[in-house]
């Protein structure tokens, strides 16, 4: 029974996280280009780079937090290879963010 319920709302979560991840990079690709653009327009530097890295960043936050919530119902080790790749990815991410 129990099984079911933590299927059910593992079914809702894991695309409401993938989602969320799907619009931080949407937002902060924007946000991004758009200071490039000022700064173009306005011929000052702006830090468009780490902008952007954090954006990433923080958009493998909630694919981490999916994947990891989708190894509750892991059926095959590729699976859980996505999920290395994505832990891996976030943490060279970290090492390059200046902030």
């Amino acid at each position: 029974m129990l099984e079911y319920v933590v299927e059910a709302v593992l079914e809702v979560l894991i695309p409401l996280c993938e989602m969320m991840g799907i619009l931080v990079i949407a937002v902060s690709t924007l946000s991004a280009f758009g200071r490039y653009f000022r700064g173009l327009l306005t011929r000052t530097p702006g830090d468009v780079k780490s902008q952007l890295a954090s954006g990433l960043a923080l958009s493998l936050e909630f694919k981490m937090a999916a994947e990891i919530l989708k190894t509750v119902l892991v059926r095959d080790m590729t699976e859980l290879m996505v999920l290395g790749a994505v832990i891996i990815l976030r943490a060279l991410l970290s090492f390059f963010d200046p902030l």
